[in-house]
């Protein structure tokens, strides 16, 4: 039995191997339904056999993969700080927390809808494609985008969900809104032939069920946003922390989507064998990155609790927790893309340049699990703690590491390319596991650590 916290409205918390490895499960699982909408949608749209309809499906959604991916801060921000709220034992944060979230995302949102002309024009200008796709793309663009204030509402029911530790409920709800995603376009597709809007309306009606199912779940959990006082959501103090955290993991995400974009580039200016057979091996990483977010969310709940009880010692327990089972699992992750990986590239593609030229990077690819997974383990620390400046200047000065040896590694080709690639993932970690120390002694040099007995490894 867990004792009670040192502190009153301190809550213990479990770190123990089973209790991480219980948390970060139902996220890869969660992580594992996405690709399979992708598929469905190209797979209703590639059935109707045209295949300007299917670029601009793909096109669209290419756009707004950049555009919600650099929002999901809010996401990971509402996450880290309804955790600390949590093992803090204030409720009424954790409920104000929430509202302050979903008060943004409908204000993002509703201001996202107002730029959907100027966001689709610039999109397709910047991404190029024929008339006839940037026609298609250009209609998914603009009936998707009134999915956008449901989205963000989403992240941010996510990472309350995620904070109160119930990544079990996270599961629910992210293979609920992609199943009823995956149903409708087919019914508006398949069904009623209405060709890309029907895709891109399946995706706002699936989002606006996930959201009221959300606020559903957080009301079982006793969660009360909407009776959170007007004094308390704008309080000065909270909003510009809010704020603060978002925008750093905002810029955080926009250099790391970056340094992937500037990695597809350069593949691409090299020649088109190349950019398929990256574009092969780079799938490698997304299956080792489903494993390590689910850790590195584990490691957001249980560090962000730990940090917000003022428990050093926890905390610490949990920072030992993320890199073991990271590193650990990244390593297997590493060791079977070596030895399936070119079972995999054949399964892939049935081109034998594309399959020459994967199988000559294979290695380098396989590494990316082993080298990333102290990144992913910090990362989830960092955001925990909300030591959010420190992880978007760390990032910023990785991205910088990994342009400077791209440019200097370009003698060598794909494989300079490749190199570079290891050496920010690598760097992303390095970093974080430096600076760790100071932002550990920084943080919990005010207060001592009460040592709750539920602390405990096994």
């Amino acid at each position: 039995m867990a004792a009670e916290a040192a502190r009153p409205g301190v809550r213990a918390i479990q770190a123990t191997h089973r209790r991480f490895v219980t948390l970060a499960v139902p996220m890869m699982l969660s992580h594992v339904t996405t690709p399979l909408l992708g598929l469905v949608d190209a797979t209703v749209i590639g059935r109707l056999g045209d295949a300007a309809l299917l670029g601009g499906v793909a096109l669209g959604a290419v756009v707004f993969d950049f555009l919600f991916w650099a929002f999901g801060a809010l996401r990971m921000g509402t996450a880290g700080l309804t955790a600390q709220a949590y093992g803090g034992g204030d409720d009424h944060e954790i409920d104000a927390t929430l509202a302050r979230a979903l008060v943004a995302a409908a204000l993002v949102g509703l201001v996202l809808i107002g730029l959907q002309g100027p966001l689709a024009t610039s999109a397709l200008a910047l991404m190029g494609g024929s008339d006839a796709v940037a026609g298609a793309a250009h209609t998914y663009i603009t009936i998707r985008i009134f999915a956008a204030p449901f989205t963000l509402a989403n992240f941010a029911i996510l990472g309350s969900v995620i904070g109160r530790a119930r990544t079990d409920l996270g599961l629910l709800l992210q293979v609920g809104i992609n199943c009823l995603n995956i149903l409708l376009a087919l019914v508006f597709v398949g069904w009623l032939h209405w060709g890309v809007a029907g895709v891109a309306a399946a995706t706002v009606l699936a989002e606006m069920a996930g959201a009221g199912l959300g606020l559903m779940v957080l009301r079982h959990l006793g969660a009360r946003p909407w009776a959170v006082p007007r004094a308390a959501l704008l309080e000065a103090g909270a909003l510009k922390r809010m704020v603060a955290v978002n925008v750093d993991i905002m810029v955080r995400t926009v250099a790391l989507v970056g340094a992937f974009a500037f990695f597809t580039a350069q593949g691409a200016r090299s020649s088109d064998t190349l950019l398929a057979a990256n574009a092969v091996l780079y799938n490698l990483f997304l299956i080792g990155s489903y494993f390590l977010d689910g850790f590195a969310t584990a490691a957001e709940q249980l560090g962000g609790q730990a940090f917000g009880g003022r428990d050093g010692a926890g905390f610490r327990k949990v920072v030992r927790l993320a890199l073991i089972w990271s590193v650990g699992v990244g390593c297997i992750v590493s060791l079977a893309a070596l030895a399936g990986g070119g079972a995999f590239i054949d399964l892939v593609t049935t081109n034998e340049a594309v399959r020459a030229a994967a199988r000559q990077d294979l290695v380098f690819a396989a590494l990316t699990p082993a080298l990333g997974a102290a990144a992913f383990a910090f990362d989830g620390i960092y955001i925990g703690a909300t030591w959010t400046r420190a992880m978007r200047n760390l990032m910023l000065a990785a991205f910088a590491l990994f342009i400077a040896a791209a440019l200097l590694l370009r003698p060598l080709g794909n494989d300079g390319l490749w190199l570079a690639m290891l050496l920010f993932l690598a760097g992303r970690g390095f970093g974080q596991a430096a600076l760790y120390p100071s932002l550990l002694r920084r943080s919990f040099a005010a207060a001592p650590s009460p040592e709750p007995k539920a602390l405990q490894m096994s």
